[in-house]
């Protein structure tokens, strides 16, 4: 089993990789993300002691598929999930990924094609009600 990842960070979160900030790019018609070479480490049980450094590749793109749909809050509650604000498009999601660690590579890709994907903005928690 391998499991390539971020490393559990300081704040104790986990499988997180900081993209580059250009690695985003947002147009009229869809978002692509493109990362090459991040740096992880590969462990081989959950929160093993060994780990071995590793870098992966990914390129995904969402095609817009449809038009906006527009969410308001179904509850005041802080803590209620429906409590946020968004607007999402239905999209088609292709990717192409690979990854690299010392005796083992592996690459793939996939689509959303038959299944779901969309793509949007969001506000919640102390964001919601500022514009």
């Amino acid at each position: 089993m391998h499991d390539f990842n971020g490393a559990v960070q300081p704040s104790g979160l986990f499988w997180i990789v900081q993209a580059p900030e250009d690695a985003l790019k947002i147009d009229d018609d869809g978002v692509q993300l493109d990362v090459d070479g991040a740096s992880v480490v590969d462990d081989f049980q959950f929160f093993a002691p060994l780990t071995v450094p590793g870098t992966v590749s990914y390129h995904m793109r969402w095609k817009a598929a449809g038009p906006a749909r527009h969410f308001t809050p179904q509850s005041s509650d802080p803590t209620d999930p429906t409590n946020f604000v968004g607007d999402f498009r239905p999209a088609i999601a292709t990717g192409t990924f690979s990854g690299s660690e010392l005796g083992f590579s592996f690459t793939g890709t996939a689509s959303s094609d038959m299944t779901f994907a969309e793509f949007g903005t969001e506000r919640n928690g102390l964001f919601l009600q500022s514009k």
